[in-house]
């Protein structure tokens, strides 16, 4: 029987998950279940049904996903695009993931990943091998907040980024800042010092939003920043700049 993926969305035209034009397709299932996630339909494995009735999940084959994602092939070539993988996370359905980024490779479009890092090392090695770009999500330095926060520890998220790094991988590291949890002077020095640590890979900051509050509720779920404001740019320059002095690029 054919590997089968599971997916919340495929969102094509998407410009912020990787260079050019691309084809962003959400895979479902997340062994990470960080407070603030603002799409909490994408954590279950498996087809859901929130309180409206609506599905949150469909089966597709890897054969479907491919001929989805090129029907934009000429987009990715005008604009130096491509295919990302994303979630949930793309480490939850590893199988799945391994056939569609082969299958893109065979037809030539540039693929990237955008993963927590949070799985088993050698299906992340061989994920890694077939992958352009990686945006690797880093949550918090530190490995008991780290767990306090998303209900898994750091450990292994940062083996698997030192690997990727030590391939030679394009990384772009992405942060949310979130309230309360690593948003503070110490937090920005840390995160910097774990990430020198590592090597020279940019990173890109992005303040905590509200955009998935509607989806707890659908959902049926509770949701503890509830009553945190959304963070604006300017809200996080003081938290830039500390990154920017302990020499890292955005």
């Amino acid at each position: 029987m054919k590997n089968l993926l599971c997916l919340f969305n495929i969102q094509k035209f998407s410009i912020h998950d990787g260079h050019g034009i691309r084809t962003t397709v959400f895979f479902k299932g997340c062994p990470l279940r960080c407070k603030w996630c603002s799409n909490p339909e994408s954590q279950a494995m498996g087809i859901q049904t929130d309180r409206e009735e609506a599905l949150a999940g469909k089966m597709y084959t890897i054969e479907e996903v491919v001929r989805i994602c090129m029907a934009d092939k000429d987009f990715y070539i005008e604009s130096g695009g491509g295919v990302t993988l994303s979630g949930g996370e793309v480490l939850a359905q590893p199988r799945q993931a391994i056939e569609l980024l082969t299958a893109l490779k065979n037809e030539q479009i540039h693929s990237a990943i955008e993963t927590s890092g949070y799985g088993n090392p050698d299906a992340f090695k061989e994920i890694a091998s077939l992958t352009d770009y990686l945006i690797y999500d880093l949550k918090h330095y530190d490995n008991e907040k780290h767990k306090q926060g998303t209900g898994v520890e750091n450990n292994l998220i940062i083996q698997n980024l030192k690997y990727a790094h030590s391939i030679g991988k394009e990384i772009l590291i992405r942060i949310a800042v979130i309230p309360g949890y690593n948003d503070s002077p110490e937090d920005a020095v840390g995160f910097a010092s774990l990430i020198k640590s590592i090597g020279s890979i940019p990173v890109q900051l992005l303040p905590f939003h509200q955009f998935g509050q509607k989806k707890y509720e659908k959902l049926g779920l509770s949701y503890e920043y509830e009553n945190y404001k959304s963070l604006e740019e300017n809200s996080i320059a003081a938290f830039s700049q500390l990154m920017l002095e302990c020499d890292i690029t955005d």
